[in-house]
């Protein structure tokens, strides 16, 4: 990626974002008692506010947007080797979510993490409250995007097809031209906020110590999976992996699995015949596009560690499997661009976990941070569950000339 092309990409506009809105923060902590630091805390308490709330109300579009028009382009090729690779990434993602889960139950209590709830500078009122109001509670928006993108699938609805393609167009225009340019402002008035209230200097070592740690999580999913892989297929996946690696680093550098997908059709093709070619012309597109295990893992970790943070406690065991589950649902929905995981599932943040605005702009954050090592996992595991693929049509005598009449 060039200097240009780094500095003008979203992770760096939320770096500099976070470190203003801290330096900001310690300098009004520090004149907290002036008539200037009061007035400016004013503005960026309600501009943290208003920023919220644009993003609270575009969470129910988001989840229509991404999940139903995903669901009508599945439902339309609904055969065995779909529905296996459906299975095949659902399993993967949840399974790197509830990993995450026990590995987050186990490792963050001995970080020793301090509530940011305890012991607080307190932050002035708005000047104003402008609520914006959703169009439909977020789980109500789940509900309607998975039924009416199935009975449309099922009906073979073209108008209605072609309308959801359409929306979740108009969708991802909100998103990159309304939403994205608005988390700067988002994310500088959260950490300025909370860089004055007096928390961010004990928590940032935590931020980096949680990161590393997702990073070593993905390395073991890899190798788990490539592991269950070659055992199920009875074929040496070493083959596969070796060849990954231009793949793993363009991941790191686009951030998005569609934009790495090229790469990894060309590194999948160089593992024949150990992969079979018409396996990987068929899997890892659409692996691109509906297997998120890394983006799961890292996301997963990072809410209860955010939650200890920001809400004093870790989420509740129940709350946590079911936000499993249905991450994995979202995660098959979800674009195959930078952030597309977590900002499909905002849904599930807020509505299961009970994020507020701060909560969810400090997951956009630190999710933000290690994006390209979660792509890098995403995009390196495809090739794992298409040698599963490979396996699963040798076993069953699913040739490259049929394969065509099976997925039809």
């Amino acid at each position: 990626m060039s200097k240009k092309g780094f500095t003008s990409s979203l992770p760096f506009k939320l770096i500099v974002a976070l470190i203003a809105g801290m330096l900001i923060g310690f300098w009004l902590s520090s004149i907290h008692d002036s008539p200037i630091a009061k007035a400016l805390l004013n503005i960026i308490v309600t501009v943290h506010f208003i920023a919220g709330q644009f993003l609270t109300f575009c969470v129910p579009l988001i989840i229509i947007g991404f999940v139903a028009p995903s669901i009508t382009r599945m439902g339309s090729n609904a055969s065995r080797m779909v529905l296996l690779a459906l299975t095949l990434a659902y399993a993967s993602s949840i399974g790197a979510a509830f990993t995450a889960t026990v590995a987050g139950y186990s490792i963050l209590p001995m970080l020793n993490i301090a509530s940011a709830v305890e012991g607080l500078r307190e932050l002035p009122p708005l000047v104003f409250k402008l609520t914006i109001p959703q169009i439909m509670p977020v789980m109500s928006a789940l509900f309607v995007s998975v039924l009416v993108g199935l009975a449309a699938a099922w009906n073979k609805s073209k108008t209605t097809i072609a309308l959801l393609g359409e929306f979740q167009q108009i969708v991802l225009s909100i998103v990159t031209r309304f939403l994205i340019p608005v988390l700067p402002f988002l994310i500088g008035t959260t950490f300025c906020q909370l860089a004055y209230e007096g928390s961010i200097t004990e928590q940032l070592p935590v931020f980096i110590t949680i990161i590393l740690i997702v990073i070593v999580g993905h390395y073991i999913w890899m190798a788990l999976l490539y592991f269950i892989a070659g055992a199920y297929s009875g074929r040496n996946p070493f083959n596969v992996i070796k060849n990954y690696g231009p793949a793993y680093m363009t991941a790191i550098g686009t951030m998005s699995s569609a934009a790495t997908l090229s790469v990894a059709l060309t590194c999948a093709k160089k593992s024949e015949p150990t992969l079979r070619d018409d396996m990987v012309n068929f899997g890892i597109p659409l692996f691109a596009n509906i297997h998120l295990c890394g983006s799961v893992m890292t996301e997963t970790f990072f809410v209860m560690a955010v939650s200890k943070i920001l809400y004093g406690a870790y989420p509740t065991v129940g709350n946590m499997i079911l936000f499993c589950l249905l991450l994995g649902v979202f995660a098959i929905g979800a674009p195959g661009v930078p952030g597309g995981t977590v900002m499909a599932s905002l849904g599930l943040i807020t509505g299961v976990l009970g994020f507020d605005g701060t909560g969810t702009a400090l997951m956009l954050t630190i999710f933000a941070l290690q994006d390209s090592f979660g792509t890098a996992c995403n995009v390196t595991g495809d090739g794992a569950l298409t040698l599963i693929l490979t396996g699963y049509a040798e076993k069953h005598g699913i040739s490259a000339e049929n394969l065509e009449n099976v997925i039809a």
